[in-house]
C-alpha cells in the first residue's frame, strides 16, 4: 500500500505523519512524504532550505519504526493541490493523508485550500486530520 502525505511542516502535518505511520503498520505500507512550492525566482532560498530541513525530520520519524519512506519535494510551477494530485495520480498512490487547519469560509475563498482540492480531485481515500 502506498500512503502519501501532503506535509507543509505544520502541527496538522505533523499529525498527519502519526496517522500514517499507523496505517503504514496495519497494512505494511510504504510512506511518501511529498512538499510543494510553485517557486520561481522571488523566493528566497532559505524557504527552500527550511522544506527541505522539514523533510529531513519526517523521513527520520519513519525510520525508527522500519517504515518505508521517501520524501520528494515538488517545485513544478503548479499549486501545492494540483502538485499533489498530479503525483498521486503519476506513482499510484493508496491513501492520502493530510492535515487540515480551521479556516473561515471566507478565508478559504480567498486563498483556496490545498486539503479541499485533493479531497475533491484525488482518486483515492484522503484522510484528512486536525
Amino acid at each position: 500500500m502506498k500512503i502519501l502525505v501532503g506535509y507543509d511542516g505544520s502541527n496538522a502535518a505533523k499529525e498527519a505523519l502519526s496517522v500514517a505511520k499507523m496505517h503504514a503498520r496495519a497494512f505494511g505500507g510504504e510512506i511518501f512524504v511529498v512538499s510543494s512550492m510553485v517557486g520561481g525566482p522571488d523566493i528566497p532560498r532559505q524557504e527552500f532550505e527550511k522544506v527541505e530541513g522539514e523533510l529531513r525530520y519526517s523521513q527520520s520519524y519513519f525510520l525508527d519504526g522500519e517504515i518505508p519512506c521517501t520524501t520528494r519535494f515538488l517545485v513544478r510551477g503548479l499549486t501545492p493541490g494540483e502538485d499533489l494530485v498530479k503525483f498521486i495520480e503519476e506513482n499510484d498512490i493508496d491513501e492520502v493523508v493530510i492535515g487540515i487547519r480551521r479556516r473561515s469560509k471566507v478565508g478559504k475563498l480567498l486563498f483556496g485550500s490545498t486539503a479541499q482540492y485533493v479531497i475533491l480531485n484525488a482518486k483515492c481515500p484522503v484522510v484528512t486530520v486536525k
